[in-house]
């Protein structure tokens, strides 16, 4: 398959369109798309995972730079800080990217759902967190603090990838003190370069469905140009609610994932 295309029929093609902009939209918000695109590109007959995966990552990375430049716009997200970011996190999805060829995402799985869960509990006991930016580092430590939280976010954004965004949003609000609307505009920043780290490692391997890519990629830039908007508008207390259902969602789906796979 080059395409995608071609033994696909149409209810699977308008459902991963669907997919694709719903994912797009999550995205934009809080992060977590993948968890609604990557399930419907599996429906596509004949599809390998390697396939999955990087044609997730070609539809993400439209829907992440078009509500990276609607943040940038329309908060004005620092960029001293969050390019360092990026090209770090860039970096690491690389890295994490090669090493997700001989290494099974399953045995993270479990570590990750216990940190999803500490990040649930400490997001919904602490109410006040990430209503306003109040930076708890200054000078140099900022920016080591940042390029750290990319360059561990964005490894595990090449490596295994749900969740990502999640991930960076509630690390920039924890660690380093931003509000979540201000969190989550860097981290589509971030989220951008990860994705376009781990596409450098697949696109010589000839992993990608081009035309379901790019199919993907137009929902996508919809679903994250209307989420960022929406988040804009909405405020941080709107993203932290959608960052706490994102979150429940990835515990309950991650959870099913290890019990299928140790239980059933």
């Amino acid at each position: 398959m080059i395409s995608g295309f071609e033994s696909i029929q149409l209810t699977t093609i308008i459902l991963i369109v669907v997919a694709g902009f719903a994912a797009g939209w999550v995205d934009a918000v809080v992060g977590g798309g993948g968890l609604i695109q990557l399930p419907a590109l599996l429906l596509v007959p004949g599809i390998a995972p390697v396939q999955a995966l990087a044609t997730n990552k070609m539809g993400s990375i439209f829907g992440t730079a078009t509500s990276a430049a609607t943040y940038y716009r329309r908060v004005g997200p620092d960029l001293r800080t969050a390019v360092p970011m990026a090209l770090i996190a860039l970096a690491g999805s690389f890295g994490g990217a090669s090493l997700a060829a001989t290494l099974p995402a399953g045995v993270f799985k479990p570590i990750i759902v216990v940190a999803l869960v500490a990040v649930a509990l400490f997001t919904a006991l602490r109410p006040s967190v990430g209503e306003l930016t109040a930076l708890r580092h200054e000078g140099h430590r900022h920016y080591v603090v940042a390029c750290l939280i990319g360059a561990v976010i964005g490894f595990y954004d090449g490596l295994i990838g749900p969740g990502t965004g999640s991930f960076l949003v509630i690390a920039l609000v924890s660690a380093m003190g931003y509000a979540f609307l201000e969190a989550s505009a860097k981290a589509k920043i971030v989220n951008m370069a990860t994705n376009a780290g781990a596409l450098l490692f697949f696109l010589p391997h000839g992993s990608i469905l081009w035309g379901i890519g790019l199919l993907l990629g137009a929902a996508n830039m919809a679903g994250g140009y209307l989420g960022a908007r929406t988040a804009v508008q909405q405020g941080s207390k709107f993203v932290r609610i959608v960052f706490l259902v994102v979150v429940a969602a990835l515990i309950v789906k991650l959870g099913y994932d290890i019990w299928q796979e140790n239980f059933a």
